[in-house]
């Protein structure tokens, strides 16, 4: 047999530029909708999260994949994903302030398949999930938003929740100030934007949420909702971050992406730490209630917190669509590890 049958075949690089161009926030929202459904099935490799503090940041790495058939026609496919969160980073060196790259790999054989910018994945894929979430969860009637926090990732939300609900007016807050990403946002989405330094008069008129924060102290309290809402926490994804009350998680019904995840990570665990809940007091994960294991909304007045902390499944399905046009449309760079 021929020496070379036994090397890995080279490994595609994909830039940025070629990831963004690759996927849609539809084709996004489709994908991530599927692999949190087959989470709940029993179609996915249980997904892992490491947390690693650094100076100036943070590090988070996390792994999972999805099995074969979690969606028609898919083999099985593994991903690890090294982010980087230095959150001086774009004022003080013009770098992103979330950076790093995701591995994608053949889960039948390990072989690596494609490295990745994880960037654009990140916030699309984040931004996929609140959609999800707000199509299962929020009244499908929801018009006006209170968007929290005016960065890349806030964009990201925006335009995926503007696929999903018939949203007319939003009122961006931001502690960093938010007048110029509101006039751009408008400019792009054609909706009514603005600013507002008012969070409380904001949110209380609004049928939806976003809290999308570096916090490390929460904001956003029980007096600021009113009942009905649908609110997407997605700024605590590590122990030291917090976006909302306790006293808020605990009296509200409480989905998760993934509930162990949460209750280490997310504003779920802020408020287990406090003592006003256990995980066993959750609805359920978005996962089974994509499929129908765990219930949608059940009242009007029904204000529901979808506790966000980003996972591997949502990496993985992103990258495996990016991987699988690259490879149709011969995009990216190979590279061989192995000679």
């Amino acid at each position: 047999m021929n020496a070379s049958a036994h090397r890995p075949a080279p490994v595609l690089l994909l830039d940025q530029a070629t990831v963004s161009a690759l996927i849609t926030p539809d084709d996004c929202i489709a994908a991530v909708e599927s692999a949190f459904a087959a989470h709940a099935l029993g179609r996915t490799l249980a997904p892992e999260l490491m947390h690693l503090d650094a100076e100036g940041g943070e590090f988070h790495i996390k792994a999972g994949g999805l099995r074969s058939g979690w969606r028609s026609g898919t083999g099985c496919y593994v991903t690890c994903k090294i982010n980087g969160g230095f959150f001086g980073n774009r004022a003080a060196l013009g770098l992103p302030n979330i950076i790093g790259l995701i591995l994608l790999s053949d889960g039948a054989t390990g072989s690596p398949l494609a490295v990745m910018e994880s960037g654009y994945i990140t916030r699309l894929r984040t931004g996929a999930a609140t959609a999800v979430a707000a199509r299962y969860l929020a009244r499908a009637n929801s018009t006006t938003v209170t968007l929290c926090g005016a960065g890349s990732q806030g964009e990201m939300q925006l335009r995926c929740l503007a696929r999903c609900l018939p949203i007319e007016r939003v009122c961006v807050w931001s502690r960093g100030g938010s007048a110029v990403f509101s006039e751009r946002m408008a400019g792009e989405l054609k909706l009514d934007i603005k600013p507002v330094r008012d969070l409380a008069a904001a949110t209380r008129d609004s049928d939806v949420i976003v809290t999308s924060t570096p916090s490390t102290a929460w904001f956003l309290g029980a007096q600021h909702v009113r009942p009905g809402t649908f609110v997407a926490a997605i700024g605590a994804d590590s122990p030291a971050k917090q976006e909302l009350e306790p006293e808020l998680v605990a009296n509200s019904s409480v989905v998760c992406d993934i509930a162990a995840q949460c209750a280490e990570v997310g504003d779920l665990h802020h408020a287990i730490a406090a003592g006003l809940m256990t995980a066993a007091d959750i609805r359920g994960e978005l996962g089974a209630v994509i499929a129908g294991l765990a219930p949608k909304r059940l009242r009007a007045d029904e204000t529901i917190i979808f506790d966000s902390t980003g996972t591997a499944l949502q990496d993985a399905a992103a990258a495996i669509l990016v991987y699988e046009r690259a490879k149709a449309l011969g995009r990216g760079e190979s590279f061989a590890f192995w000679s």
